[in-house]
């Protein structure tokens, strides 16, 4: 099968598309057909020289974490899927591919409204939210400040706080302010000041913040919320200590997946993919990733 590898660390040019063997599912394991997969930060870390913790990089090396596909072939003991179904889930470091195999608990059912862009790119950025939100436990009455809205994460964060009832803060470069707004939330910009602004909008205090980008967004979270067991960062973690604020990991789980693919069913989650590039392309996704600026996710098409 063809798959989008690296054979060394490096840049995005290191990211080629070779043929290596198609997987085998074994018990309690089905096999995907895959037509989309997500592109995180994650994975341009991994190409960079990262080794998440608990995992070894071997090259010929995958990358790829959230995938979208057609069940191809099912392992000893499987009934909950057949050959055929559609799905979305997770598979660490094996979605930039033409194939890949998944133990069932990582993976649901895709709703059939969703396309395979966006259900591609589900589940990480809509897992790592849903965790973080979990754990500062927002909800009705609650003012919520998050960093970076208009990406991955930010995007279903702002969304899930309305739905439990909160109100919403994002900061954006102005050119996604008009996005925030059709996703609920109150746009603010980010940078010099950003905490008399946010104050402006919220006379009555900020009771919770999730912080995408660290450094000065974290220091106005701090800033800004008073209990500081209730400011969230998923990048500084080096600080975290420092400023007694919490460190929050994606927790991924089917129910909570499960949960989430519901909400986006009912049409009360919406994901925008702003750029798809082919599986041959995916050094460009990356690429587009690195700088930063792209708007709700990036997905690689199979």
């Amino acid at each position: 099968m063809k798959a989008a590898v690296i054979q060394e660390f490096g840049g995005p040019e290191t990211l080629k598309v070779e043929e290596i063997g198609t997987p085998v599912p074994g018990a309690g394991e089905i096999r995907v057909r895959v037509k989309a997969a997500g592109v995180q930060a994650y994975d341009t870390a991994v190409r960079s020289g990262w080794t998440p913790p608990g995992m070894t990089i071997s090259f010929p090396q995958v990358l790829g974490n959230d995938f979208a596909g057609i069940v191809d072939a099912v392992g000893e003991g499987v009934t909950e899927f057949a050959v055929g179904d559609e799905v979305l889930g997770w598979a660490l470091l094996s979605c930039y591919a033409e194939f890949l195999v998944v133990s069932t608990e990582q993976v649901v059912p895709k709703p059939a409204a969703m396309p395979w862009e966006v259900a591609g790119a589900f589940s990480a950025s809509a897992q790592t939210a849903h965790t973080a939100l979990k754990a500062l436990e927002v909800g009705e009455g609650d003012t919520l400040l998050v960093h970076a809205a208009a990406g991955g994460v930010g995007t279903i964060a702002v969304q899930l706080a309305a739905i439990w009832g909160a109100t919403a803060i994002g900061t954006a470069s102005e050119r996604n302010h008009e996005y925030l707004k059709s996703l609920g939330a109150t746009p603010v910009t980010y940078g010099e000041g950003l905490a008399d602004r946010v104050r402006a909008l919220a006379p009555g205090g900020v009771t919770a913040a999730l912080d995408g980008i660290g450094g000065h967004a974290l220091d106005v979270s701090v800033e800004l919320v008073k209990d500081k067991n209730r400011i969230a960062t998923l990048v500084d973690f080096g600080r975290v200590e420092e400023l007694g604020v919490r460190a929050v990991f994606s927790q991924r789980a089917k129910e909570r997946l499960a949960e989430l693919t519901a909400l986006y069913a009912e049409g009360r989650l919406r994901v925008e993919v702003s750029k798809t590039y082919p599986l041959e392309r995916a050094a460009d996704a990356h690429r587009e990733m690195e700088t930063g600026h792209a708007r709700g996710k990036i997905a690689v098409t199979v």
